[in-house]
């Protein structure tokens, strides 16, 4: 396990270097100044070259990603151009409200996916199988902002049993429930419609293991087998689906942030993108590229948990 996890800080370091540099001459190459949008429209050229030179942008950009890397190992990730805030300060303020939509949402995948594919499974090709399967297809196929929209109309405007947006209660109180409730909503069904599928087809190939059979033969409570022999064995795949979808969940957030008008990294990054502010868009992508990496090692450590058998070694 050890081996495992300094692998994978390893992986991780070597990771969030290709990223930042790809970021970075992307975010170079890309048009549009920012010197340019930071000065204003009827700023002269002797203007817009100080803002350059003020912020570094007159060098070559080999120089500038040098000098970004030395500023990231010394633990300075730079300011913002448009609000000259410290990244990691705007980017801290700022994530608690995406993780606790990721959480929220991820929980909800969880409830509903596994439920309907494990009822899925027992009762195969009845009308439960259909409906779920129907139900799945549509979480998959129905885009965020279009669900988002509607739960918004039908709920927030027509009923008013929830606020139209904005997350600025704990999520522990009645009224953060119901501030989080619409919006994870909205993220977590496409996520639960996948783990429907991935759970279903794993207890069916399961279920007709011969040491399912056997638990039966020896009158043990249909419970009991499903709950305690089959569904333990049929929740690494499941467990895989899970560990992307959050980290998905949590770097995908940007439409559902969007809909709901929350503060969330989500946001940030849009504005940072238009505004040309490049080191908030290389914070914010190194930020959630480090997470993919942590989220994937916390899954492989759950399947040790799942599965003694499993080794790494």
């Amino acid at each position: 396990m050890v081996a495992l996890i300094v692998r994978r800080i390893l992986q991780l370091l070597l990771l969030l270097v290709g990223i930042s540099f790809i970021v970075f001459m992307s975010m170079h190459i890309a048009p549009g100044d920012p010197a340019s949008m930071i000065a204003g429209p009827t700023a002269t050229k002797e203007e817009i070259a100080n803002i350059e030179a003020k912020l570094g942008l007159d060098k070559p950009v080999l120089e500038q990603y040098a000098s970004y890397m030395n500023g990231i190992i010394h633990g300075n990730f730079g300011y913002s151009f448009q609000t000259k805030q410290p990244v990691e300060e705007a980017i801290a303020s700022r994530f608690p409200n995406t993780l606790t939509l990721a959480i929220a949402s991820i929980i909800i995948a969880i409830l509903i996916g596994v439920s309907a594919g494990i009822i899925s499974a027992m009762k195969q090709n009845t009308w439960l199988d259909g409906a779920a399967t129907v139900a799945s297809l549509a979480g998959i196929s129905v885009p965020n902002f279009w669900l988002g929209a509607i739960l918004i109309l039908v709920f927030a405007v027509n009923l008013q049993w929830f606020p139209v947006g904005g997350l600025t209660a704990p999520p522990w109180t009645l009224e953060g429930l119901q501030q989080i409730a619409l919006p994870a909503i909205t993220l977590g069904t496409g996520s639960a419609a996948m783990i429907a599928r991935m759970s279903r087809s794993s207890m069916l190939e399961v279920i007709r293991a011969d040491y399912v059979r056997t638990a039966r033969a020896k009158g043990l409570k249909e419970r009991t087998v499903i709950l305690v022999h089959s569904l333990r064995n049929a929740l690494i795949p499941v467990v895989t689906v899970i560990g992307m979808n959050f980290g998905l969940l949590l770097g995908g957030a940007i439409i559902t942030e969007q809909v709901f008008a929350i503060n969330g990294v989500g946001r940030l990054v849009v504005e940072a993108i238009a505004a040309r502010d490049f080191p908030m868009v290389q914070g914010v992508v190194l930020l959630i590229a480090a997470l993919f990496v942590i989220i994937n090692l916390l899954v492989d450590i759950v399947y040790i948990f799942i599965d003694p058998r499993i080794s790494y070694d």
